[in-house]
């Protein structure tokens, strides 16, 4: 699984430094992946910024591996585009989208905390409506 995470990490890189080779006319002293900039635009680049961003996230059990975890966001981001809520993503009735595996899961915080990794890399335009969500219900 480390290797995999620094594989990941390690093509994100070389992408971000080969644009910095080129002089676009903009400032190319930020990071890419600084809150509030764009999302990374190919999947490598959303793969490794997910999975970067996601490492301080504690899991019951286990850390499940890369490929478990990245399964979620693209699922996520579909359901929020046809106007589900939250609520309904982590239900068992609804999407049943809730962040867990055979052997390995999270609390309902970090659960949270990984859907909102996962949609400000894979689809930010559902970022504020997300956390407006968990603030009203008082889960964020």
């Amino acid at each position: 699984m480390r290797h995999t995470v620094i594989a990941a990490l390690t093509a994100a890189l070389l992408i971000a430094l080969a644009a910095c080779g080129s002089n676009s006319g903009h400032d190319d002293s930020k990071s890419a992946f600084t809150a509030g900039t764009p999302s990374p635009s190919t999947s490598a680049e959303r793969e490794g910024q997910y999975i970067y961003d996601s490492e301080d996230i504690a899991f019951t059990q286990r850390r499940p591996a890369n490929e478990e975890l990245l399964a979620f966001p693209p699922k996520w981001c579909a359901a929020l585009d046809q106007g589900h809520s939250v609520k309904w993503l982590f239900s068992f009735g609804g999407g049943s989208l809730y962040p867990a595996g055979a052997d390995w899961g999270a609390v309902k915080d970090n659960a949270y905390r990984l859907l909102l990794v996962g949609v400000r890399v894979y689809c930010p335009e559902h970022t504020d409506a997300v956390m407006q969500e968990l603030r009203a219900s008082g889960e964020y």
